[in-house]
């Protein structure tokens, strides 16, 4: 490893790598009119940037997500997001993940269910929960075909 100061070569590499998910997810997500195509990038930075195995951490975020948007739907098309729907929505996906043993997937269901809920949308919350899926599932695959083709191993110091 080649080090300059406090930069080393695998600094760089990481730097590189996850950029290049970025913009790949990005232009992807452009290209496919993703509404709020942002999702993609940050889902693709979060999974190539943890420290946790990319493919342990793709299927908790793609469960997750995929619970919370369908969580979110359902209830966002029934319901008005009162801090009391709200909360019991938080808490049923909480009770799903341990039911189904994804543990790990609950941050990223409630934070889905959060988004589909909260954030003022134009659209039906299935249309906004389905493209929030998309657009996550998108990051995640872009992560995860780089994380396999460019590996980058671990060192203590960076």
């Amino acid at each position: 490893m080649t080090k300059i100061g406090n930069l080393s070569s695998t600094s760089i590499l990481r730097a590189a790598r996850t950029s290049t998910a970025a913009v790949v997810s990005l232009l992807l997500a452009r290209v496919l009119k993703l509404p709020e195509f942002y999702w993609a990038p940050i889902s693709a930075i979060v999974i190539i940037e943890s420290t946790i195995n990319p493919r342990t951490l793709a299927w908790q975020r793609f469960a997750g997500t995929a619970l919370g948007a369908a969580m979110g739907a359902l209830i966002g098309t029934f319901f008005s997001a009162s801090p009391w729907v709200y909360a019991a929505t938080v808490f049923s996906c909480g009770v799903a993940c341990a039911i189904l043993r994804i543990h790990g997937a609950y941050r990223f269901a409630a934070i889905t269910v959060s988004i589909v809920l909260l954030v003022a949308h134009q659209r039906p919350a299935w249309i906004v929960a389905s493209h929030r899926f998309m657009e996550v599932s998108l990051g995640i695959a872009v992560a995860l075909v780089l994380a396999l083709l460019w590996p980058i191993r671990a060192v203590a110091s960076t």
